[in-house]
């Protein structure tokens, strides 16, 4: 038995193994992919405290191989399912712990494009906080029309030189306010009932296509930068038993860390959140662990 079993390795999870190993706690971490999630497709960090620069790949390693020195066991399984006496069971293996701590996270949902996962880093992105400030002075695309996509927009217009928005109904679901606070910006340019459907470039992005929904001529943009808002994707329904969800799948609790089933936690982008960026990962990551250690002491 493990003193507490961590499911996910990104920055929230590696981050929950780190505190519990500071803390003389034995720890398995359970990964079904490459450790480090989201920030992975990081070209770039600039917006974590005190580190001027580092490659997501990078951070990412520096973590794994932190928590290795300390001594985890790290195993590179997927997880079926988690049972409410703190059992988890793997495509190889089952495992119990005194805690359990559910650090899944989340994908961005894509666009399904040929050559969308080749730029990613190199002029597509799914994070406008994290990654605008590359883009001072240049041309960029919003795509989505949600409350993310028009924050996103309203953010990039203080950077850049021109935004466009592309949404592919005639309405946005966004917040009324937020709409008008975007079209006040003289350097946004919104596009409606158009739908992306193809993405230039080689070693970095340089244009779109856009196809209107009502037949008029397809357009081709020239872009420096594209940014995909059309939601996130947790992949939380398997431990349904053990934590409530909400309508989006992620999630519920009333205080960020404790789920329904005592001693079984909930850390990073797999809850329901204000922000989701590496700083507030981690910050959930060593809540998660400081509160799973002093309840097993209990």
């Amino acid at each position: 038995m493990y003193d507490i079993i961590v499911v996910g390795a990104g920055p929230a999870g590696m981050t929950a193994a780190l505190y519990a190993l500071r803390a003389n706690k034995s720890v398995l971490v359970l990964e079904a992919k490459a450790y480090g999630g989201q920030i992975l497709a990081a070209d770039k960090v600039e917006n974590y405290p005190a580190i001027k620069k580092i490659s997501g790949y990078d951070y990412a390693k520096n973590l794994y191989d932190q928590i290795k020195k300390l001594g985890v066991d790290y195993k590179h399984e997927m997880v079926l399912d988690v049972t409410k006496n703190k059992t988890v069971v793997t495509s190889k293996a089952t495992y119990t712990g005194k805690a359990i701590i559910l650090a899944t996270g989340a994908s961005n949902r894509k666009l399904g494009l040929p050559n969308e996962e080749d730029l990613i880093g190199k002029g597509v992105s799914y994070c406008a906080t994290c990654d605008g400030n590359f883009f001072k002075n240049k041309i960029v695309a919003v795509n989505g029309g949600g409350n993310s996509a028009v924050e996103d927009a309203i953010y990039l217009s203080a950077i850049a030189k021109k935004v466009y928005v592309i949404h592919r109904r005639d309405e946005f679901r966004a917040e009324k306010k937020l709409l008008k606070e975007l079209k006040s910006h003289k350097n946004v340019k919104i596009i409606t009932n158009s739908t992306i459907t193809k993405i230039y470039g080689k070693d970095k992005l340089n244009s779109i296509t856009i196809v209107s929904n009502d037949g008029k001529e397809d357009q081709n943009i020239p872009i420096d930068g594209l940014f995909i808002a059309i939601g996130q994707e947790p992949k939380n329904e398997i431990f349904t038993k053990v934590a409530d969800i909400d309508d989006k799948g992620y999630f519920i609790s009333e205080d960020g860390v404790h789920t329904k089933t005592p001693n079984i936690y909930i850390a990073g982008d797999a809850r329901q959140k204000l922000l989701r960026q590496l700083t507030t990962a981690v910050s959930d990551g060593s809540i998660a662990a400081v509160t799973a250690i002093k309840e097993i002491n209990e």
